[in-house]
């Protein structure tokens, strides 16, 4: 009986690795944990690695500032999970260029409280496309980690914050952009914020 209950679980272990390895399927790490490889710094606010985190922080001119990938995505699948441990007002672009510290793109908002985490924003164009209701602004975890996923096709875009659906919208502008996966520093000063377990998978 012993022997047929080990059998039993070890194969229900393999089951569960297995499905385990379909869901990961696809997806990549795009931050390797050690340095910066793969990405382009934008302007002069830090973006550093420390103890295997991607550290976001205000420097001392207190400007926007970007970190993008080297690489281009059309439609793809993203999830992050980020910190903040101090004010927090940041963000993740997609289909994003730059011109200096100047992007044309769009952006998934990441911010303090009550300030549209996971809603969706058009730099330099039409702004906020999508606010997040005052119902749905107690899903994100102010100082603890959050996982952000966001799903861009065509002109389709979807986030979830902490697997809570935030947005679907669907837009004909958006389904026109070009260009690279950014996370943004805020302007003003005082911000800090932690990411990891960056991971894309293109559709």
């Amino acid at each position: 009986m012993k022997r047929v209950l080990i059998l039993v679980t070890a194969a229900l272990l393999l089951m569960v690795t297995v499905s385990a390895e379909g869901a990961e399927k696809g997806f990549k790490k795009i931050f390797n944990g050690k340095n910066l490889d793969g990405w382009v710094i934008h302007g002069t606010e830090k973006w550093y690695v420390e103890k295997g985190l991607l550290v976001c922080e205000s420097g001392p001119d207190k400007q926007y500032g970007y970190l993008s990938t080297e690489k281009d995505y059309d439609n793809f699948e993203l999830e992050v999970q980020f910190r903040q441990a101090a004010n927090g007002n940041s963000g993740v672009f997609f289909r994003s260029t730059f011109e200096g510290t100047k992007v044309s793109g769009w952006q998934v908002e990441v911010a303090p409280p009550n300030h549209d985490t996971g809603g969706i924003y058009e730099s330099y164009g039409r702004g906020w496309l999508v606010q997040i209701p005052d119902e749905q602004e107690n899903i994100l975890k102010m100082g603890k980690w959050n996982t952000l996923r966001i799903k861009v096709v065509e002109g389709r875009v979807q986030t979830w914050l902490n697997g809570k659906p935030m947005v679907d919208l669907t837009d004909a502008k958006i389904a026109e952009g070009k260009g690279a996966i950014a996370l943004q520093i805020h302007d003003g000063g005082g911000i800090k914020v932690f990411w990891k377990n960056l991971r894309v998978r293109e559709l």
